[in-house]
Formats: structure tokens, sequence, C-alpha cells
């Protein structure tokens, strides 16, 4: 309904040099729900909570203190801290091991990829239930 509230849950995830091939730094990241427009129709939501696998970036987002040590840091990546200090961010320290986002940036063994399937509330489907559904269509 206009009036349901709902929790915003996302995961992130970097990786530096996390590409095989150019040893650029991979980013990945897993929203539920999105933000845009929602509140325009009437959803609101207490405070998108985001598990992260990095506790110094935690840290950094959640204690003034820290700030005056990122200040090197270009002004765009401080989002989430401004969100933090607003009260719209809840961050979350999660084991690597539960860490969604890692799909998205990751080469991962078989086990882990249909884990992670699995728990986004995904399917993974073979080369011939892919063929199967291309043929039905």
């Amino acid at each position: 309904t206009k009036d349901s509230v709902f929790k915003l849950t996302g995961f992130s995830d970097a990786d530096y040099a996390g590409c095989k091939d150019s040893f650029k730094r991979t980013f990945g990241g897993a929203q539920f729900l999105g933000e845009k427009l929602l509140t325009d129709y009437g959803f609101h939501f207490d405070k998108i909570l985001i598990y992260c696998d990095s506790k110094s970036a935690i840290a950094i987002s959640c204690n003034p203190i820290q700030h005056s040590r990122t200040k090197h840091i270009a002004v765009r990546y401080h989002f989430i801290k401004e969100h933090v200090e607003k009260g719209t961010i809840e961050l979350y320290f999660v084991k690597t091991d539960y860490q969604l986002a890692d799909i998205f940036i990751k080469a991962l063994p078989v086990d882990r990829f249909n884990y992670l399937v699995r728990r986004l509330g995904m399917r993974s489907l073979s080369p011939q239930e892919l063929e199967r559904l291309a043929k039905s269509q």
C-alpha cells in the first residue's frame, strides 16, 4: 500500500586490482530495493542497512575523528559517510563468507557462486535450461 514501511538493504564490496586481466579495481553491490522515487510514491523506510566486510571502511564512515585522516580521498567517496551522519544509512560488519556482493566482483569457485545465487534469491540456469527457455519463446 501507499503507506507501507519496509527495510532497504544493500551489500557492497570492492577488490583492489581485482581484474585478473587489467589489474583494475572492481566494485559491485546488491540492493534489494531501490531508493529513488520510492518516497515520491509514499513508501517510507527507517534506514538503509549496508553490510560491509571492511572494518576500516566502517570506522572511517562512523567515526568523525578518522575524518581528518581521509581528507586526501576525493569528495565523491564521502557519500556514505555523509549519509551515516544524516542517519539514512547504517553500516554493519559482515564476514567475507557472507558478503553477497562478492558474486558481482570476483571469480568464484562453483560452490561459492551457487551459495551466493541462492542467498540472493536467484537461480543459476544450466546451458540446457537456457536453450530450452530460448526455444519456448
